[in-house]
C-alpha cells in the first residue's frame, strides 16, 4: 500500500512547491509494479501501488506531448506541444512514483511525479487537456474536446499548472510542470544554457482507484516466463475488471475481456477467471446482449448531459455483435472443468454495473444471455439464407472485432460471427445444459428453448460457412496478385509459387446487405480452428489459404495479417493499407488466436496425415513469426515495409499515414503467457 511519506525529486524544488500548497507526495518504497516500454516514437513508463496506478507516455519527433493515462475513471492528462523543425526524443530522468496529493478542497487525488529532459530550444503549449481518456483520444486524433472541460493554466516562477474539479464538482485531475533547467512563461519553456529543457511532472486524478488483482491469485506455474507481457498484464487486471488497453482504451471492453480470457485460461487462477467472467455478466443488457465499451467518470457526466439527466453512472455500448456470441463458449470450459467451483460461482450475486444497485447471481446471468442467443439464431436455423444471419445493426459499419469504419470492407454480415461464434454459443448452452449446471437458473421456457440449441447450432455450422466460401481459379487469381503485389511494394514470386495451379479458396471476410461476399482474405479463420472442429478436408483448405505467402496468403516475415485485399476492386484496397487499423497489419492476439487453435485441431484423433502435416507446417511457420517479433508481442498491433528483400516491423502509429496509434499494453496480446510453442521449438 501507498504510504504517506515526503520525497525528494530535482533536489527539493518539487516537494517544497507541493508542501507550499498543503499538499503531501506519497508513494512507497518500492512500487509494486513498475516497467517501461518504449515502442515506435512512444516512452512508456507503468506504474502500479495501491491506490496509483498509472501510465507516462513521453512522445517522440516533431510532435511532442506529455500524456498521463489513470485506469481509475479512465482518467488522464495531457499537454500537446507546437510542432517541431526537427525531432526530438525525451530522456527520463526519473522513474514516475507514486504519489497522493489533495486538492484545494482537502480531496485525495492518486498520480505521480516524475523528471525528464528533451534537447530543443523552446517548447511551445499547443493544448492541455484534462478529462477521460476518451476526450484525450478524441484530441489525438481529431483535434476535438468538449469545450467545457478546458482549463487555463496558472503560471508561477518556474511552475505552471492546470488543475480543475470534475464537472460534476467530483475530485478532478491536475497536470503540474515545473522547470528544473530552461526558463518558463505562459506560452512555453525556452531551453537553459545547455541547449536543453529539464522538467519535474505533477499528474494525478480524483476518481476512484481501481484494486489490482494480487500475483497469487492472477497467473499459475504454467504462464511463460515473459516479464513484458506479464508486466502488462498484471497493470490491466483488476477485481472490478480487466482493462482493454492503455493509453488509449484503460477500461471495460467485453471482446478483449472474453477473448483474452478464454486464450489466458490455462495459465489464470480462479480468482482472475471469475473476475473477468463476473465484469462481463455486471454489464449484460436488459436483454443479455453483451456491453461492448462502458463510459465511466467524467465520459459519463458529459453523456448524461447530453441527455438533460445528472449522474455519473456507466454508460454501456452494446452495438457490437460479436462479443453477445463470446461469452457462453468462453465460461463453458471453465464451469464444465470444475462444477464444484462451477456452482460456487454461479450462485455469486454480482452487482450490476448497467443498473447500480440492482444485483443478480452469475448464474441468472449466463442464463439471460443464452436466452438472447438462442432467439437471435432461431431465424437462420429455420431458414438458412444469407438475410437471416445476424447482421451488423443498421446504420453502422462496424459490429465485431474489425471495429474500424473499414474493418469489415463494408459488409453487414460478419464471417467470424455467423459460421463461427454463433454456434459456438449454442453448443455451450446445450453443454452447460445437460451438465445440470444451469438448473438452478432456468425457468420452463428457458429449459424448452435450450433444448433446441444443439440441434439449431447442427444447423448453422452446416450452412452458415458455405455462404462466405469463394474460389477462384489460379489463372484468375495470379494477375491480381501480382497487380496488387507491384502496389504495395512487395514481391509476388514467392506468393505465387505457393498458390501454383491450384484454385484459391478462401472465406470472405464478411457478406454485404444482398449476402454477397467482400473478397478479402483474412485471419478470422482461427476463431473456427479455436472453436469448432472443421471437416479435415476444408481444415486443409482454408489453413493453406491463409499461410501463403502474402499477398496470396496473409504469412509475411513479421507474422500474419488480420486482411489481404489482393482480390477485391481497387477502391476497397486503398482502405486495407498497411497504414490502415485493420488493414495489411499484423494483431499479436489474432497470431495466439491461429496459433492456439492450431494446437486444439492437432489434438484431435481424426485427422489423415495430409491435414496433420498441413497443420504442423502452418504452426513451424507461425511460430517462427511469432518468434522473430517478440519484442513487439504486447503491442496491440503493428505494420511493416519492405526492404531488402524482407518485411520489416514498423511500430502502428509511428507512420505520418497511419490512422492512429497502438496501445504499449493491450490485453489480449498478453495471451502468450499462455498461448506457448509447441515442446519442439521451447
Amino acid at each position: 500500500m501507498t504510504r504517506i511519506v515526503m520525497t525528494l525529486l530535482a533536489g527539493a524544488a518539487m516537494a517544497a512547491g507541493l508542501a507550499a500548497q498543503g499538499q503531501r507526495p506519497q508513494h512507497g518504497d518500492v512500487p509494486e509494479l513498475a516497467y517501461q516500454v518504449t515502442e515506435g516514437q512512444n516512452l512508456n513508463a507503468f506504474v502500479r501501488d495501491g491506490e496509483v496506478a498509472a501510465h507516462l507516455l513521453l512522445r517522440n519527433g516533431i510532435d511532442p506531448r506529455i500524456l498521463i493515462a489513470f485506469p481509475a475513471g479512465n482518467s488522464g492528462v495531457g499537454l500537446w506541444f507546437e510542432s517541431l523543425p526537427r525531432p526530438a526524443t525525451w530522456t527520463l530522468d526519473a522513474a514516475p512514483r507514486p504519489i497522493t496529493l489533495q486538492d484545494d478542497k482537502g480531496r485525495p487525488l492518486h498520480g505521480i511525479m516524475t523528471e525528464t529532459t528533451i534537447t530543443v530550444p523552446r517548447l511551445a503549449f499547443k493544448q492541455a487537456v484534462l478529462s477521460n481518456v476518451r476526450f484525450l483520444r478524441d484530441y489525438q486524433s481529431v483535434g476535438h474536446f468538449p469545450p467545457e472541460v478546458a482549463t487555463r493554466p496558472q503560471v508561477a516562477a518556474d511552475r505552471i499548472v492546470w488543475r480543475r474539479d470534475r464537472l460534476d464538482g467530483a475530485p478532478g485531475y491536475r497536470l503540474e510542470l515545473r522547470v528544473i533547467e530552461g526558463r518558463l512563461s505562459a506560452s512555453g519553456i525556452e531551453a537553459g544554457a545547455g541547449g536543453r529543457i529539464r522538467i519535474a511532472i505533477v499528474a494525478a486524478t480524483g476518481e476512484t482507484p481501481l484494486h489490482g488483482i494480487p500475483l497469487d491469485q492472477l497467473l499459475d506455474a504454467r504462464a511463460a516466463n515473459d516479464a513484458g507481457a506479464r508486466n502488462a498484464l498484471r497493470f490491466l487486471s483488476y477485481q472490478e475488471k480487466f482493462n482493454a488497453g492503455s493509453w488509449r482504451f484503460n477500461t471495460y471492453f467485453g471482446r478483449d475481456t472474453l477473448m483474452s480470457l478464454r486464450l489466458l485460461m490455462p495459465a489464470l487462477r480462479p480468482p482472475a477467471i471469475e473476475a473477468g467472467l463476473g465484469a462481463v455478466l455486471a454489464r449484460l443488457g436488459p436483454q443479455g446482449d453483451v456491453a461492448h465499451e462502458e463510459g465511466i467518470g467524467e465520459f459519463a457526466v458529459v453523456e448524461h448531459r447530453k441527455d438533460g439527466r445528472g449522474g455519473d453512472g456507466a454508460t454501456l455500448d452494446y452495438g457490437m455483435v460479436d462479443d453477445d456470441y463470446m461469452l457462453a463458449p468462453v465460461a463453458a470450459p471453465y464451469l464444465l472443468g470444475d462444477p464444484a467451483a462451477a456452482r460456487r460461482f454461479l450462485a455469486r450475486p454480482i452487482a450490476s454495473v448497467a443498473h447500480p444497485g440492482a444485483s443478480e447471481s452469475a448464474g441468472a446471468g449466463l442464463v439471460r444471455n443464452l436466452r438472447f442467443v438462442v432467439a437471435q439464431a432461431q431465424r437462420f436455423a429455420a431458414a438458412p439464407r444469407a438475410t437471416n444471419l445476424v447482421g451488423i445493426d443498421d446504420g453502422r459499419l462496424t459490429g465485431e472485432w474489425r471495429d474500424s469504419e473499414e474493418g469489415l470492407g463494408r459488409g453487414k454480415y460478419a464471417y467470424d460471427v455467423n459460421a463461427v461464434l454463433v454456434p459456438a454459443a449454442l453448443e455451450a448452452g446445450a453443454r452447460l445444459l445437460a451438465a445440470g449446471l444451469l438448473d438452478p437458473y432456468l425457468s420452463r421456457a428457458d429449459r424448452q428453448a435450450l433444448a433446441t440449441a444443439g440441434t439449431m447450432a447442427a444447423t448453422w455450422r452446416a450452412k452458415a460457412p458455405d455462404l462466405f466460401r469463394m474460389s477462384l481459379p489460379a489463372a484468375e487469381a495470379g494477375p491480381l496478385i501480382r497487380r496488387y503485389a507491384a502496389s504495395v511494394g512487395v514481391p509476388a514470386e514467392p506468393a505465387l509459387a505457393a498458390l501454383g495451379t491450384a484454385p484459391l479458396t478462401y472465406h470472405a471476410i464478411a457478406l454485404d446487405a444482398q449476402g454477397r461476399p467482400v473478397p478479402i482474405i483474412n485471419s478470422d479463420e482461427g476463431f473456427a480452428l479455436l472453436f469448432g472442429t472443421p471437416d479435415p478436408a476444408a481444415l486443409g483448405t482454408y489453413v493453406t489459404a491463409l499461410m501463403r505467402p502474402f499477398p496470396a496468403g496473409l504469412m509475411t516475415d513479421v507474422g500474419l495479417l488480420v486482411a489481404n485485399a489482393a482480390l477485391a476492386p481497387a477502391e476497397v484496397q486503398a482502405r486495407f493499407t498497411p497504414a490502415a487499423y485493420h488493414g495489411a497489419v499484423v494483431w499479436s492476439w489474432q497470431q495466439a488466436l491461429f496459433a492456439a487453435g492450431l494446437q486444439k485441431q492437432l489434438a484431435r484423433s481424426d485427422l489423415p496425415p495430409t491435414t496433420r502435416r498441413t497443420l504442423l507446417a502452418a504452426q513451424a511457420t507461425l511460430w517462427r513469426a511469432i518468434e522473430a517479433t517478440r519484442a513487439t508481442q504486447s503491442s496491440e498491433l503493428w505494420s511493416w515495409t519492405y526492404q531488402g528483400g524482407r518485411y520489416r516491423v514498423v511500430p502502428f502509429g509511428a507512420g505520418k499515414l497511419d490512422v492512429d496509434e497502438s496501445n504499449a499494453a493491450q490485453l489480449w496480446s498478453t495471451v502468450y503467457l499462455a498461448v506457448q510453442p509447441p515442446r519442439s521449438r521451447r
